[in-house]
């Protein structure tokens, strides 16, 4: 091992202090949003918050908590992002899997047309057109099949199915297994890094996805809590809460949209560490061989 000289010492220390001092810029602004989350409305108002708590208190979240709309809104999500997430890696899969088999027919063409959908996507209006057609307005349904398939995770899918031993599958044959026992008792086992990272891509969408509730869905029953936190934030009305909460001393109508974002992207957080090294290895793997 070569040892380093005292420029490329101070060069390679200087680089740990920028990415250092970037990690902490981008996560500043999350501290910002708890530290008021947690402040009193004097506090807020008068712009003595910055990341840490002022007036330390629990009122913002206890409306938030008592706001049934936000739990309907949170438990719709829930459905919608972990059953959606589900499907997209059952769908994924089960086209990513042909498509990295060169002795399926008819392969490259199928590829062909999905690299057209990822450079080329339909507008707006047909689509609308379409989800209109198959009555899946008003539904959830609309949050979830339409975007079944994305493009980019199917190419990184199909990409770490082609690093699988072809002895694998052969073997696999030789035993009388059908494809489609393959895929699911050979290929996906051996495939946890790929769909841990195509999981954590699908539910991160599904999770943050606004759009399509704004266009396809008008019940705000069913209004997911992406599409809710963003009336909470424009209009700064809250929903069905407990009137004993409404006259709180301390409440405040912008510390308890920062407690509604606390809420919202909390979830997620707390799935990442969990798949976190299954996610590196995934993406590294999918990117050696297309």
């Amino acid at each position: 091992m070569t040892r380093m000289t005292k420029g490329e010492r101070i060069f390679q220390g200087f680089n740990y202090i920028l990415l250092t001092l970037i990690a902490l810029s981008m996560f500043l602004p999350i501290l910002h949003v708890l530290a008021q989350s947690f402040s009193s409305d004097l506090a807020i108002n008068s712009g003595k918050v910055t990341i840490f708590p002022v007036d330390f208190t629990f009122a913002n979240y206890q409306i938030v908590v008592k706001d049934m709309s936000v739990w309907r809104a949170f438990m719709i999500s829930v459905f919608v992002t972990v059953f959606g997430t589900f499907f997209n890696l059952a769908a994924t899969a089960s086209l990513a899997y042909p498509l990295s088999r060169s002795e399926y027919w008819g392969r490259k063409y199928v590829l062909m047309m999905v690299l057209l959908t990822f450079i080329f996507s339909a507008p707006l209006i047909p689509n609308y057109l379409l989800i209109r057609s198959l009555g899946m307005l008003d539904t959830l349904w609309a949050l979830i099949i339409p975007g079944a398939i994305s493009a980019y995770n199917l190419f990184i899918m199909r990409s770490f199915f082609n690093n699988l031993p072809n002895e694998l599958i052969d073997s696999g044959r030789i035993d009388g297994a059908g494809e489609m026992r393959i895929l699911w008792s050979i290929v996906l086992p051996l495939s946890k890094p790929a769909m841990a990272t195509m999981g954590l891509f699908y539910a991160v969408s599904h999770w943050n996805s606004y759009s399509s509730a704004l266009y396809y869905i008008n019940n705000r029953a069913l209004y997911p809590l992406q599409v809710r936190l963003r009336e909470i934030v424009i209009t700064d009305t809250f929903g069905e809460m407990d009137s004993s909460f409404e006259n709180l001393a301390n409440m405040s109508p912008e510390g308890m949209k920062m407690a509604v974002i606390a809420v919202s992207t909390l979830p997620i957080m707390l799935v990442y560490p969990f798949l976190q090294k299954y996610f590196i290895k995934g993406m590294l793997i999918g990117s050696i061989k297309s």
